[in-house]
């Protein structure tokens, strides 16, 4: 999906819930918010739900509520865009601590019935290393990562989260000082 399909299949979606009388709000990251907040017009396969908020607290969006995985798929039915184009795989990201700041940095977006919570730069720029670094300086994740043109500190500070909050194994921590190489980070073994 392009930008300008994204939005529209949004629109309806916030539609068909306001219809059906059912409010969602959630948080979106990965290509779909990296698409939303203009910083790339590679076209993304889905729109990842990271959480479900309710009441101000986030919620593991996998598995979807019913009622909105209902008007997911027939929103992916008349746009031809299939039955899952929103889903919550991203969820997992709530197995860990997000960075400090990750709730009041989101911009929230209204489309009827439904409101999208999309991550900030700066927490973007953390999950996109994480992913790049998990899948290698030849994925998208990098080249999505490149797109936000992180500065070494953004990229020094999001290693160090990561390498506490996440992972702190020798493999991990060994390429992520080759992903941080590879976007011009001198010395990032003993900068991290």
């Amino acid at each position: 999906m392009d930008r300008a399909l994204l939005e529209r299949a949004l629109a309806m979606l916030g539609e068909s819930l306001s219809a059906r009388g059912f409010r969602f709000d959630v948080v979106v990251v990965g290509g779909s918010a990296l698409l939303l907040r203009d910083v790339t017009r590679r076209p993304t396969r889905d729109f990842d739900v990271m959480a479900i908020v309710e009441g101000g607290v986030y919620k593991k969006a996998d598995p979807i509520p019913s009622e909105l995985h209902e008007a997911v798929r027939d929103v992916g039915e008349t746009l031809d865009i299939g039955p899952d184009w929103l889903n919550g795989k991203a969820g997992g990201l709530l197995d860990f601590e997000l960075p400090e700041g990750f709730k009041t940095r989101t911009e929230a977006r209204r489309f009827g019935g439904l409101t999208i919570r999309i991550a900030d730069r700066a927490d973007l720029i953390v999950l996109k290393l994480d992913a790049a670094v998990s899948e290698g300086i030849h994925s998208r994740h990098f080249s999505d990562l490149q797109a936000l043109k992180p500065t070494e500190e953004e990229l020094l500070a999001g290693g160090r989260w990561l390498t506490t909050a996440v992972d702190n194994s020798p493999g991990f921590r060994l390429e992520m000082h080759q992903a941080l190489r590879a976007l011009g980070v001198a010395d990032a073994e003993q900068r991290l």
